[in-house]
């Protein structure tokens, strides 16, 4: 299993409702810190996170806090930078970062990466092979340039995102086992709008986020006649994902022939059968 951690940080201009400065940190796709720029403290998601941290770095929260303001005064300097570069005034403007590694539980192997966003685009991006800073636009060259100077930077880069973010990551991942090595079983219905709309199979409630959903007809997958949909997380920690089947090349007399699959780790195949009796239909 690969597992992760995450850092997505946005700064922005011109939203007089939205802070400054956003930082939220993930473990396996679950939220367990957000720092922003009006509160400049740092609030922790999950409670196994306090004692993680504290362990490994005491004061961890004053530090952190410390470094977190940091940034936010960086990016925001970072968005003035932008505007000049990209020749702008006012309005609203937004600046992104993402940043993280995994590691495969199975195998060892770990993961980087580093990319920065303005308004939407990508901007840059670090490549730690190369230990060079990949620059999609012209406005990005002179940043890009910069940053291949400072080599204690590059250096100290290239280090956190091979071991001190992996250490992190199998810290966290040992003190939130029970959440974040949880499995829920996922609950499945079948819905249509209308008899002549698609039904789909919509499974939710689930966790972790690695599920299979498909529909077979006589025990095949189907390729065809099918749109998947992507995993979206719930409101409390649980995700959920869709797959519609088009119904126009399917006669009712064959709809037995056709069920929807739900594939998680560590349970059992749910398969619900195409049967009019299962769909919840508006109409």
């Amino acid at each position: 299993v690969i597992h992760s951690q995450q850092f997505f940080s946005t700064a922005s201009s011109g939203l007089s409702t939205f802070p400054e400065y956003v930082g939220v940190q993930m473990v396996d796709e679950v939220q367990i810190e957000y720092y922003d720029s009006n509160t400049q403290r740092i609030i922790t998601k999950q409670d196994w996170v306090d004692q993680a941290n504290e362990d490994k770095v005491p004061d961890y929260l004053e530090r952190v806090t410390e470094r977190r303001k940091g940034n936010q005064q960086v990016v925001k300097g970072n968005i003035g930078t932008l505007k000049k570069l990209f020749n702008q005034t006012g309005d609203v403007h937004i600046f992104q970062r993402m940043n993280g590694c995994e590691w495969d539980d199975e195998d060892g192997t770990t993961e980087g990466y580093e990319q920065h966003g303005y308004d939407g685009e990508d901007f840059l991006s670090l490549d730690l092979k190369t230990m060079t800073w990949v620059a999609p636009v012209h406005q990005a060259l002179t940043t890009k340039h910069k940053w291949e100077g400072l080599r204690g930077q590059n250096q100290y880069l290239k280090n956190y995102y091979a071991k001190e973010c992996v250490d992190w990551l199998k810290k966290y991942l040992a003190y939130g086992k029970s959440t974040l090595q949880r499995t829920e079983r996922p609950r499945v219905s079948l819905l249509q709008r209308s008899p002549s709309s698609p039904v789909v199979c919509h499974a939710t409630g689930f966790y972790p986020d690695r599920v299979v959903v498909f529909w077979r007809r006589d025990g095949q997958e189907l390729h065809e006649q099918v749109d998947p949909g992507e995993v979206l997380p719930n409101h409390d920690g649980t995700f959920q994902v869709s797959v519609d089947l088009n119904l126009k090349a399917v006669p009712q007399e064959d709809w037995g022939r056709y069920e929807c699959v739900v594939q998680l780790r560590g349970i059992e195949d749910i398969s619900t059968p195409l049967d009019p009796a299962l769909i919840r239909c508006n109409s």
